[in-house]
């Protein structure tokens, strides 16, 4: 991700004292521990720098599970709780932005399949999904957070996606980056291409660049 520019605390886009690069390889991971209860694992390392700093270092790593509350034919809930401790390396806590030293996450997720609403177009398998977060960060402003995504299938090997990621740090930043990304499978490997971009927010750099993700079932 790169940028030179970003969002004052107004809202309005200006220039950037110093091209802003972020660059990160995550490594995400889910175990279904029973039919409802998953455990979930994330961390990553982090490269990149602006103005002022540059940083180096593995990311926070994140513990977490999911509980299905609730689910019937068209409709899911969940509930996620997770633990994150900040990451380390060069300038280890300004790689680890939106992480203090000990952070800990509520997220409720909610999911609707809309059937046969895209057949028209070829769809099959879309559905609609809505999370709403709650970040207490250690030594840090604590966070909202709130992700969308819409998806459907191709010809069952192909599945094409819209996100969005929005937050606001409590009396601080905030932000929204929207991503679109087509992901196609193979057996039990699949492989994301997409690009992301800020849109919006207040006292945060405006970035863009591409996404690239390698997924396995086990």
């Amino acid at each position: 991700m790169r940028g030179d520019s970003g969002f004052d605390p107004a809202g309005d886009e200006r220039p950037l004292p110093g091209d802003r690069r972020d660059t990160s390889l995550g490594l995400f991971a889910e175990y279904g521990l029973t039919d409802r209860a998953t455990l979930v694992l994330k961390t990553d390392w982090q490269d990149g720098g602006d103005a002022f700093v540059d940083y180096e270092g593995r990311g926070p790593i994140e513990v977490g599970a999911t509980w299905q509350v609730w689910r019937d034919n068209h409709n899911a809930v969940s509930l996620y709780g997770g633990y994150a401790w900040a990451g380390e390396g060069r300038n280890a806590g300004y790689a680890a932005p939106g992480v203090g030293e000990h952070d800990w996450e509520a997220r409720l997720s909610v999911g609707r399949s809309l059937g046969d609403a895209g057949a028209r177009w070829g769809m099959d398998q879309s559905f609609v999904e809505l999370q709403v977060a709650r970040r207490l960060r250690d030594g840090l402003p604590h966070e909202t957070r709130i992700d969308a995504t819409v998806g459907a299938r191709l010809d069952g090997r192909w599945l094409l996606l819209g996100q969005a990621f929005g937050g606001a740090a409590d009396g601080g930043a905030r932000w929204l980056s929207v991503e679109g990304s087509v992901v196609r499978d193979f057996g039990r490997w699949s492989l994301q291409a997409g690009w992301r971009q800020t849109v919006a927010g207040r006292e945060t750099p405006v970035v863009q660049g591409p996404v690239v993700a390698i997924w396995r079932r086990f």
